[in-house]
Parts: structure tokens; sequence; C-alpha cells
């Protein structure tokens, strides 16, 4: 994670080196091609960027979690089973 001094101090260069992402990143040696897209995005959007990270929503809730557990735990295991079983996108079950 980058702190906003970070974060403001790329933007810049980015603006000052005629928004070329490559040169931005090498002179920087921090940041990727996509963190500092969306951190430019944030700053043309609101003149400024976010002192502190937003919280994201958690994915799941504590009981889909408790009860993803507990099969896990009464069925041999296996994640995999569970994942299928609970319908959680995953690999084997066609919906990840």
């Amino acid at each position: 994670m980058y702190s906003y001094a970070d974060r403001l101090r790329a933007v810049e260069l980015y603006l000052r080196l005629g928004k070329r992402l490559n040169a931005t990143i090498r002179q920087l040696g921090y940041s990727t091609k996509n963190a500092l897209k969306g951190w430019y995005r944030a700053y043309v959007e609101n003149r400024d960027l976010r002192v502190q990270a937003v919280a994201r929503a958690p994915k799941f809730s504590e009981a889909h979690k408790h009860a993803a557990l507990e099969h896990f735990l009464t069925h041999d295991r296996c994640i995999s089973a569970t994942m299928k079983t609970l319908g959680y996108p995953g690999r084997g079950n066609g919906t990840g």
C-alpha cells in the first residue's frame, strides 16, 4: 500500500511526463500501470486523491464463512467439494 504522498507524487510525475505510463513507473521505481491509471482517474475526478483507502464490503458474510467451514470439516476436508456444494466460484465447478 502506498502513502498519499507516494500516490500524489506518482500522479504529478505522470502528468509532467506527458501521461507516459512506462516512463513514470521506470522513474519512480514503484507502482503498476493499473494502479497508476486508477490513481490518475481518481485525481481527475476529485481533483485530489483519497488520504486513506476505502474499505470494501466483505464478499461473504460470517454465516457463509461458518457454513463453508462446517461443510469442509464434516466432508473429508475437501475444499473442492465444499466450494461445489455451496456454489462458490472456483476452477472445477463451471462457475469461476
